[in-house]
């Protein structure tokens, strides 16, 4: 709340609230229209085909990901959103199944270019005691648009037609497009080409920046591993048919409990201090999740199965919030890339768990929560272990030295 006394992460709060908001809206809509006209298999596609453009943005497109990192750019990108969301139903009625593809594949563009960079800027706007606390703020604002954007999707779908819906989801990318221009307007931050970049003004290369510092590189290895493993919780309510015989109600209150245990700890993820070591830290909370995560094969009832899901949703906002506030920790040019690779990793491997995940649940759905979660505690561990071992990280001071090109 004092963070928010202040007028520009103000601003820039509900900015991203607006914009994570209209995201979530139109992940609900758009796979629920798509399931209800073409079935599961376009639902794949079209998952897939906002997956690609991250994957290889975060790949080959550092120059054109570099390029949006400033605010007004930021705001011209939710602009294009607005316009690609509210084209969607045009999109579908002209070309149907590809044009649909098409939308999504722009839209997933537009994310790849907006979320590393805005979260790149958000460590700018405060001083440096207030990095960890404004990653929580952020995390909350995304935890609860999570939550309020497919309630409010699946409300209005009930209640509009469709395509006042995705006119509406437009109106929220403006609503952030404006927020952020107001941001601009009394914001000055310096450009990134006029930050430290290297030789030449070149910008820091992924593989430079991950072999300088192998503690981070490891961190975000772990973050795919457990993106991979988590990618269980689809076939939960399998699980539930399996093994307690139960439905919709069940699986709704487990994702319940997971999103109310996540907003609880979220106020202690922001302010607690994280140890000195935070790449170990992180891989160690990885572990512990996996933990959880095994322990939901040994669930046999409803109560049992509410503690081990708001056991997962605590332990959520701690991963965000240690790994943001240490990629926070680098200078910016560098903080733009490695959350990009960060983002590309994640995309990449929640893609990949979908053609793995289903087909093992599908033949045992109690068994696969247990092989995920001891697969995720021995990588993570492993990780942990070895960054136990290198010991704290190298000061932010020296961090400007991996910014040189190979």
């Amino acid at each position: 709340m004092r963070l928010l006394r202040q007028r520009r992460v103000l601003t820039l709060w509900g900015a991203q609230s607006l914009s994570v908001f209209g995201d979530r809206l139109y992940a609900m809509a758009i796979m629920w229209i798509v399931w209800q006209e073409s079935g599961a298999a376009a639902m794949g596609l079209v998952a897939i085909a906002e997956s690609v453009p991250y994957i290889v943005l975060g790949t080959v497109g550092r120059r054109i990901v570099a390029r949006f990192a400033t605010l007004r750019s930021l705001a011209a990108v939710d602009v294009g959103r607005a316009l690609l969301v509210a084209a969607l139903p045009l999109a579908w009625e002209a070309l149907g199944i590809p044009g649909m593809l098409a939308c999504a594949v722009l839209l997933g563009v537009s994310g790849a270019l907006f979320d590393p960079n805005l979260g790149a800027l958000v460590p700018e706007l405060v001083d440096e005691r207030d990095v960890q606390a404004v990653v929580g703020l952020m995390d909350l604002t995304g935890r609860i648009a999570r939550i309020a954007g497919p309630g409010a999707a699946g409300l209005l779908l009930t209640v509009v037609p469709q395509r006042s819906l995705f006119w509406f989801d437009g109106l929220t990318f403006l609503a952030s497009a404006v927020a952020l221009l107001a941001l601009a307007s009394r914001t000055m931050l310096p450009a990134l080409d006029r930050q430290e970049t290297g030789p030449a003004g070149e910008r820091p290369r992924a593989r430079v920046l991950l072999r300088a510092r192998p503690d981070t590189a490891v961190a975000i290895g772990v973050h795919g591993a457990g993106i991979f493993a988590h990618a269980v919780a689809l076939v939960l309510p399998a699980f539930l048919a399996a093994r307690l015989d139960a439905g919709a109600a069940a699986y709704g209150a487990a994702l319940a409990a997971t999103g109310a245990g996540a907003l609880v700890a979220n106020g202690f993820a922001g302010n607690l201090r994280l140890p000195t070591n935070r790449t170990a830290f992180y891989c160690g909370l990885w572990a512990a999740s996996g933990c959880v995560l095994a322990s939901v094969a040994l669930v046999d009832s409803l109560p049992g199965l509410m503690v081990v899901s708001v056991l997962l949703g605590v332990v959520n906002p701690f991963l965000q919030v240690a790994l943001s506030t240490h990629l926070s920790s680098f200078p910016r040019p560098a903080r733009l890339r490695l959350m990009s690779v960060d983002l590309t990793v994640i995309r990449t491997a929640g893609t990949a768990s979908m053609l793995v995940i289903p087909g093992l649940a599908e033949k045992a759905p109690v068994a696969a929560f247990g092989l995920s979660g001891v697969a995720l505690v021995v990588v993570a561990g492993a990780g942990a272990v070895v960054l136990v071992r290198r010991g704290a990280a190298a000061p932010v001071e020296e961090r400007a030295k991996v910014l040189v090109r190979d």
